[in-house]
């Protein structure tokens, strides 16, 4: 059917009566209709209706090396026709996902040299918090079982994705596992009150230490984080709060996840979150930019603290997926790896989004509704807020974030509303003048959006 784009195919009706979408209220969807990405290249997508929208989501965080790259998909098309599949079980294995892993130790925080292979940063999760758990079994301690995540924390839909992190809306619908607890997330402009962001920073981590305290440390296995929350709003901690995270798991021994899905393969100029804020995981999470969305992989990273006892004391362990190390989707990695490394693209991230932070204040920064520009590397968040030298934020949460959004889209560009606060982070190859144009649209947008609830705001 790809090939009746052109011939009136109805595809809003199609897919109406056949596809179930994530995250979507579907009674919303179907009466509005849904739109159709029909190609993309660089930074920008196409539709069916003949729009170029610039993409400042790079998909949902993950298109690092831009689309419409040719070199990955000569990549998988070389490894499909060699090997298109075949399984890691039965002591097996094939050579891009040797290859892959190798790599990746290459490329990790000091001292991990073992990687588990599967297909998303759900599973991912699933399989990060699932060896924590096993970890402590194997060297007796059973009943260390509780993960403490954040409020606004993101750790995928599985439902033990979802009970590990905060969105509350997620554990109404059935994710909200027994052994799980949230804490207050380090969003100082949110959170902070009358604190130094680094006052909030130590108080933020010992609202962590407060909760083992009343679960009891013997009790918990893992506190699992995303070095910056980013489907909770791009939440960037202040510079005390890490260190202190650090301190607290390894004084209580508890295990560290590091959720990097989103952080990871370069997005905050570091390849990978903790590089960045100093974290000392125990288990990495990692997947999105992993291939840069092309095809499904994720990988979680073990340390060799963790590692050594589930490879030489855990005997067989009853855990893996039917694609874990697909030898195509780690052929692709591979090559977009390689693709990162010698376009420099790690170092651009700092580069550019110095720049865009910049250009975004010079325009932004004295707008009446725009309380805080905030961001490292590319990625970043543009707060919009009722007043902004209170910090007080609109009464419906999220219904100002919403008509930016669809401001937004109208005017080409893609930025994520969450709550009222937009979200933004861009494939890693974005040039200087497509940031000037990120910037005009997205100023526009906002203006559009003023003009709309200016009655609201205190000026």
């Amino acid at each position: 059917m790809l090939d009746d784009l052109n011939l009136g195919v109805d595809w809003q009706t199609l897919d109406a009566a056949h596809h179930f979408h994530p995250f979507t209220d579907h009674k919303e969807l179907h009466e509005q209709g849904v739109r159709l990405i029909t190609s993309a290249e660089g930074v920008y997508l196409h539709d069916s209706k003949g729009n170029k929208i610039m993409d400042g989501m790079a998909g949902l965080w993950c298109v690092a090396a831009g689309y419409g790259r040719q070199e990955l998909v000569e990549a998988a098309t070389r490894q499909m026709t060699k090997l298109p599949y075949y399984n890691a079980f039965f002591k097996t294995t094939t050579e891009p996902t040797v290859l892959l892993a190798t790599k990746l130790a290459e490329i990790a925080p000091e001292g991990f040299e073992h990687v588990f292979f599967a297909c998303s940063g759900s599973e991912a999760v699933d399989s990060a918090i699932r060896s924590a758990r096993v970890y402590w079994k194997t060297i007796g301690k059973p009943e260390k079982r509780f993960v403490i995540g954040r409020e606004y924390g993101y750790h995928g839909s599985t439902i033990l994705g979802a009970s590990a992190g905060g969105m509350k809306d997620m554990h109404r619908q059935g994710g909200d596992l027994p052994y799980f607890a949230q804490v207050l997330p380090p969003y100082w402009y949110g959170k902070g009150g009358q604190m130094s962001p680094e006052e909030f920073g130590l108080y933020a981590a010992r609202q962590v230490e407060a909760k083992i305290k009343e679960i009891g440390a013997d009790k918990i296995a893992a506190f699992i984080g995303e070095p910056i929350q980013g489907a909770g709003g791009v939440l960037i901690p202040p510079s005390t709060y890490w260190p202190e995270i650090n301190r607290i798991c390894k004084e209580n021994d508890i295990l560290l996840i590091a959720d990097e899905v989103i952080c990871g393969y370069g997005r905050l100029g570091t390849w990978f979150g903790s590089d960045y804020f100093g974290i000392k995981p125990d288990l990495m999470t990692t997947a999105k930019a992993l291939t840069s969305g092309y095809l499904p992989l994720s990988a979680v990273f073990v340390h060799d603290r963790v590692a050594e006892v589930l490879v030489n004391e855990t005997g067989e362990y009853y855990h893996g997926f039917t694609y874990s190390g697909h030898p195509v989707s780690c052929a692709l990695a591979l090559k977009n790896i390689e693709l990162i490394e010698s376009e420099g693209l790690v170092q651009a991230a700092t580069q550019k989004g110095e720049v865009l932070r910049a250009k975004l204040t010079a325009a932004l920064g004295d707008h009446p509704m725009v309380g805080e520009i905030r961001g490292i590397g590319l990625i970043g968040a543009i707060e919009l807020t009722a007043d902004k030298r209170t910090r007080k934020f609109f009464e419906k949460n999220g219904r100002v974030g919403t008509i930016c959004r669809d401001f937004c889209i109208e005017n080409g560009l893609i930025m994520r509303a969450v709550r009222d606060t937009m979200v933004f982070s861009p494939p890693l190859i974005i040039s200087d003048a497509e940031i000037d144009e990120f910037v005009v649209l997205a100023k526009k947008s906002i203006d559009q959006t003023y003009e709309k609830v200016k009655d609201e705001v205190t000026v």
